[in-house]
């Protein structure tokens, strides 16, 4: 998608240290952090939200990067995840992205 920030990270044109890599998906640490630890999981491919995402095996392993992530992080046990779907529920960049923090 033009002008998506996560696109063009994902695409190599901003460049960003990734906590994080697989074929599918980054994680990234937040620029305006709401908590100690404060991430962001982006999944490569484009979608707007969290409804325009139909790719169950992907929507896997998203669930299973949190859980990686969180454990070598050592914040398996304290963190919560949150996923802004759309304008009216705070969602500022419309590339699906969750966000992961904890107080740890």
């Amino acid at each position: 998608m033009e002008n998506c920030i996560f696109c063009k990270i994902a695409n190599g044109e901003i460049k960003s240290e990734f906590v994080y890599e697989s074929k599918n998906t980054f994680v990234i640490k937040d620029l305006n952090p709401k908590a100690k630890t404060h991430l962001l999981l982006i999944p490569k491919e484009h979608f707007e939200n969290l409804n325009a995402m139909e790719n169950t095996q992907l929507a896997g392993e998203i669930l299973e990067t949190i859980h990686n992530v969180t454990r070598k992080l050592g914040i398996e046990d304290n963190y919560r995840i949150q996923i802004n779907n759309g304008k009216g529920a705070g969602q500022e960049v419309f590339h699906l992205h969750i966000h992961i923090l904890s107080n740890k």
